[in-house]
């Protein structure tokens, strides 16, 4: 398994604050979010579309994955986002509320006129009960489009729910993303934990997001990186694991039954061990 891009830990950052875009060059995260939409003041959206796509094509991030979060459809300010952001060449540009799968067609045809290159892919934010309903077809609307990208915060507004450890309220919705973007071939990212001072319900909520199958978590604060990289990536014990099984494999080829440690493997265990080992080692390579 090849081209595997650790985002265990996407860190939103207000493009308006120049400190915070110089910080963000050394915070181990493994991708940043350059925010021109919630984080940023409707008289300061200029200048923070302008900071944000020149951070974006500095080339002073090193191996992270930068992106830019444009302002929504149907604003004064997305259009303009758009052709800035394409221009600028990020690795994605992030839209929040896409809704449907003509909105992503639309956000791709938009970005092929401004001249994105091809490396510069598509994130939706489904954030809406419309958006979870479409989610499918969102997620396969476009080969531009690699993640999606849940706001959980909007979420539990549009539901009239509440913000509940556990997140009862919302596993429906979270599970129904994870199902659209695994169809799709996608990656999928957690929304964010809203209490920077409760680390330990924080690290709770990354093991919950682990072991329902995100990829990663979205972050609204620095202090949070270090205990998503370490929930999302595999465990010591994993990637032992992951090797035993494939040495377990290629020893036993053209044998019949393959086991280890008294385990019956099938090719979906090798499958996963291989994708454990490829999540590993683009990790080790992102930190050296």
């Amino acid at each position: 398994m090849s081209g595997v891009t650790p985002l265990r830990s996407v860190l939103y950052m207000p493009a308006s604050n120049e400190r915070a875009l110089e910080k963000a060059r050394s915070i181990p995260c493994d991708g940043l979010i350059l925010d021109l939409e919630d984080a940023v003041a409707p008289d300061a959206k200029p200048a923070a579309r302008d900071a944000a796509c020149a951070a974006a094509a500095s080339g002073d991030y090193g191996a992270r994955t930068v992106t830019i979060r444009v302002n929504g459809l149907g604003t004064e300010w997305h259009a303009a986002d758009i052709v800035a952001a394409a221009q600028a060449g990020p690795h994605a540009v992030v839209v929040p509320k896409v809704g449907t799968p003509e909105q992503v067609h639309e956000l791709a045809t938009a970005l092929e006129r401004a001249g994105a290159p091809d490396h510069t892919k598509l994130w939706a934010m489904v954030e809406t009960p419309e958006a979870i309903f479409n989610a499918r077809d969102i997620a396969a609307a476009s080969d531009r489009l690699t993640a999606l990208v849940l706001g959980t915060n909007d979420l539990v507004k549009e539901l009239y729910a509440e913000h509940v450890p556990g997140r009862a309220p919302i596993l429906p919705s979270l599970h129904l993303a994870l199902l659209a973007g695994r169809a799709a071939g996608i990656a999928v990212l957690d929304g964010v934990y809203n209490d920077v001072t409760d680390l330990d319900g924080f690290l709770e909520e990354c093991r919950q997001g682990r072991q329902l199958g995100f990829d990663g978590k979205t972050l609204i604060h620095p202090g949070q990186v270090d205990g998503a990289n370490e929930v999302f990536a595999p465990s010591e014990e994993a990637v032992e694991e992951a090797r035993g099984i494939l040495d377990a494999w290629d020893a036993g080829a053209g044998s019949g039954v393959v086991t280890y440690r008294g385990r019956m493997i099938e090719n979906l265990h090798v499958e996963s061990a291989r994708r454990t080992l490829s999540i590993h080692d683009a990790i080790r390579a992102l930190e050296r």
